[in-house]
């Protein structure tokens, strides 16, 4: 199995999740919001990322990647924190309950 196989469904349950949202107050904040996060996870996943293939902590199959790199880094690697951005704050609104929304 690749490494964007093992991707797709951690990016396809964050988006499903985050959609889930849709109806709930300050979605289009709560997107924006999201965004920006996965902005700044994505830069400091690039950097770190480099600094650790650089100094051969780790490496990756070549046959169990795209090719594509940002640096040193497959662009696999930036599912997850992308994913992350979208899917906490999706969840979090999720399981508030209805009531506490309305009072903040």
């Amino acid at each position: 199995m690749t490494y964007a196989l093992l991707t797709l469904p951690f990016l396809a349950i964050a988006g499903l999740v985050a959609l889930a949202t849709a109806r709930r107050p300050d979605f289009g904040r709560r997107m924006r919001a999201s965004a920006w996060t996965a902005l700044v996870l994505v830069v400091l996943t690039a950097v770190f990322d480099n600094l650790m293939i650089a100094a051969d902590l780790f490496t990756y199959p070549e046959h169990l990647i795209s090719g594509i790199r940002v640096g040193l880094a497959p662009i696999e690697d930036f599912s997850y924190p992308v994913a992350a951005a979208f899917l906490l704050p999706a969840l979090w609104c999720l399981l508030t309950p209805r009531r506490a929304e309305a009072a903040t």
